[in-house]
């Protein structure tokens, strides 16, 4: 169903892509998906498939530059040398920019990692009109909620050992002070509750799969988009 292209960052640089493309993608609604911290992988290009499926046109940026991995360690390395503010103000938003040339409203998801690069950008990338976040956000201080001007849905697990609850908690009231248009919804999970390879032997003990859950947020997901996007 997908392809790879290639499109350019305002600084001109060039990035590699997935995009994934609906039956009647002229003019269809389109979201950039943001990457887990394994890479662009068949996961992650099954998310933008999906999304195709649907009826939308999605478009995965590499932001590892063509690297992945199913080893933590290997990932943890790959993330921590990930310029969050750099992926969020140039990759993500060429991506937008690239989307939005073709006509139709554009948003941003993005999971895991990409949930924090997806509210950086939410702060960066002017040409949003959306933003769905699943159990990411970056260090809270270096959010600036006064600059979402877009709607906002988060998914988060009460039992998340990386993104614990109580720092969501925190960035909800940052939102609010900030009058931003947002809902966050929380779910009795662990992290990556959405990532169907997140129940095999490999994976991390601390993330677990959990289909009706994620059955429940894609929904929801699906909800937000068509509101705000079509």
């Amino acid at each position: 169903m997908g392809s790879n292209v290639t499109f350019q960052r305002p600084d001109g640089q060039s990035v590699q892509g997935y995009l994934a493309e609906p039956a009647q993608p002229v003019g269809a609604p389109a979201l950039v998906v943001i990457q887990e911290w394994w890479g662009l992988n068949d996961q992650i290009r099954g998310v933008a498939d999906r999304l195709a499926s649907a009826g939308y046109v999605a478009l995965v940026p590499d932001l590892y530059r063509g690297a992945s991995t199913v080893e933590a360690e290997e990932a943890h390395h790959l993330m921590t040398g990930l310029n969050f503010a750099d992926a969020a103000s140039q990759d993500v938003r060429g991506a937008v920019q690239f989307l939005k040339a073709r006509g139709g409203k554009v948003g941003v998801t993005g999971f895991c990692m990409g949930g924090a690069v997806t509210l950086l950008a939410a702060c960066m990338v002017p040409e949003i009109d959306a933003a769905a976040v699943w159990y990411g956000c970056p260090p809270l201080e270096y959010l600036d909620a006064s600059k979402i001007k877009v709607p906002l849905l988060g998914h988060w697990a009460t039992q998340d050992d990386f993104f614990p609850i109580a720092t969501v908690d925190l960035l909800e009231e940052k939102l609010k002070a900030a009058g931003v248009n947002f809902a966050f919804h929380r779910y009795l999970a662990r992290h990556a509750f959405a990532n169907e390879e997140a129940a095999g032997p490999q994976r991390l003990p601390a993330t677990q799969y959990d289909a009706v859950w994620a059955q429940q947020a894609w929904d929801r997901s699906f909800s937000f988009f068509g509101r705000w996007l079509r």
